[in-house]
């Protein structure tokens, strides 16, 4: 004899008190899209390298968001600036001295940049 989970799941929600009573519909927030900054928060440039082989990158540190939005940022500007680079952390990695661009670009994107 099987019984599926849900099956299970709905008997016993049925015996919780207040079960006969319409779940309470949350308010709907505003979904921020992936480019928008969240606060105020100013991000920082960097010109590193060291433990790189000699070879330049630029840091950009300070994002608060999560993995899945900092990949996508990191993919918008790669892409802008047909370069290779990395996301994780709360850091993105550019390959290349490529400051002066990303400082253009970020600011184009709603972010204070400072370094």
């Amino acid at each position: 004899m099987t019984t599926d989970w849900t099956d299970s799941l709905a008997a016993l929600r049925a015996t919780l008190p207040g079960a006969d009573e319409a779940p309470a519909e949350q308010p709907e927030t505003e979904a921020t899209t992936d480019s928008a900054p969240s606060g105020n928060r100013q991000l920082t440039l960097c010109y590193e390298r060291k433990q790189r082989r000699g070879k330049p990158a630029t840091i950009i540190s300070g994002f608060d968001c999560s993995d899945d939005q900092l990949s996508d940022i990191a993919s918008k500007l790669k892409k802008r600036l047909a370069t290779g680079g990395s996301a994780r952390g709360g850091e993105i990695l550019v390959q290349g001295d490529r400051r002066e661009e990303l400082r253009t670009l970020l600011a184009d994107m709603g972010y204070k940049v400072k370094g």
